[in-house]
């Protein structure tokens, strides 16, 4: 077999496979989750001249998706940025306490908020026009709750002001709070909206980024009002976030309620032994570990790619996807081996 050559879907888009994992259920085919595809590689699947514009890319970035054979497009709907007073060092990767800009009661009041009713959400309609048939738009958020208040105030100072000035974190937590909330609550209304992504990372490789009791009173009460938001218009919430979790998971299932997760790391917690722990209370969505992608051979790839499409067979919950996204390192034939798994 020639791995390098880009897969072909066989049938037609059809959301309600994606439905079926959400809801516990076993689809009519395996199912394909992702939740960030690189642009090398969506220029490869959808060869043409660079976007101009938002739609443009973010249409291209669909039929992506369908071509290798999703039954959804994920989008970040344009115009809501709480990054834009935030100056970087020009590099891939940064310190999480690079370009925070509150760090007193002084700065929260100057800080100019960004209006989430001025995002341009007509851009779904757009691109509901020109969706394959079959397919659903699932709509995630310019960063998540926790993320964003460390962009705005640097982790380290979080981590002090947290015993210094709690008033002032709890009023950074609720800005931020505040407007992602009503960002899905004016994308889910849409009806090409199938699903809604919460994406949000909460741990390190081996504990969770602040204290499971901060992230109850700070971060968790946000996301308890989104689902139930996106639960309220009849459409599952699945969440996207990276690090240790098994403190929260419970948090995660019950407290929360959110319908599928996505991200794992062999490191953390293998999707096999995930599944097998979690499988019939929440679905679980990729898995396979990105470091696994990327090392291993593509007959590696699509053999773990099948004994894991093999375990949840007559069990359901599961959809295959890499354990976080597929980055521009990620090798195309490896990739490609391992969507074939579920193509084939």
């Amino acid at each position: 077999m020639n791995w390098n050559e880009v897969p072909k879907r066989k049938d037609r888009a059809d959301f309600n496979r994606l439905l079926a994992v959400l809801r516990g259920g076993i689809p009519d085919r395996p199912c394909l989750f992702e939740f960030l595809l690189n642009d090398r590689l969506i220029r490869r699947v959808v060869p043409g001249p660079e976007p101009a514009d938002d739609f443009t890319r973010l249409r291209r970035q669909a039929l992506a998706f369908h071509r290798l054979g999703y039954d959804h497009a994920v989008v970040l709907i344009p115009g809501l940025s709480f990054a834009e007073q935030i100056i970087r060092p020009q590099k891939e990767t940064y310190s999480l306490n690079a370009g925070s800009v509150i760090r007193s009661r002084e700065e929260f009041d100057r800080f100019a908020w960004p209006d989430p009713e001025r995002a341009d959400y007509a851009i779904l309609d757009r691109l509901a026009e020109d969706l394959p048939q079959g397919m659903k738009l699932i709509p995630y958020s310019p960063n998540g709750v926790l993320e964003n208040v460390i962009d705005l105030v640097g982790y380290e100072a979080l981590c002090h002001l947290l015993m210094e000035d709690r008033a002032l974190i709890e009023d950074i937590f609720a800005g931020v709070g505040e407007r992602l909330f009503r960002y899905y609550a004016l994308a889910v209304r849409h009806p090409q909206v199938g699903a809604c992504i919460a994406n949000d990372d909460w741990g390190f490789n081996t504990s969770t980024l602040l204290a499971p009791e901060d992230l109850r009173s700070l971060v968790f009460p946000w996301y308890e009002r989104i689902v139930e938001l996106v639960h309220a218009e009849g459409k599952p919430v699945i969440l996207h976030s990276c690090g240790y979790f098994e403190e929260i998971m419970e948090d995660i299932i019950q407290d929360m309620g959110f319908d599928g997760r996505h991200s794992y790391e062999d490191q953390i917690m293998p999707v096999e032994d995930a599944y097998e722990k979690y499988h019939g209370r929440i679905a679980l969505l990729g898995g396979i570990d990105v470091d696994f992608i990327c090392r291993s051979s593509p007959e590696e790839v699509h053999s773990r790619a099948l004994d894991m499409l093999e375990r949840a067979a007559d069990r359901g919950g599961f959809a295959l996807g890499s354990g976080n996204s597929v980055p521009e390192y990620v090798p195309d034939a490896n990739y490609f081996a391992l969507i074939r798994a579920a193509l084939d």
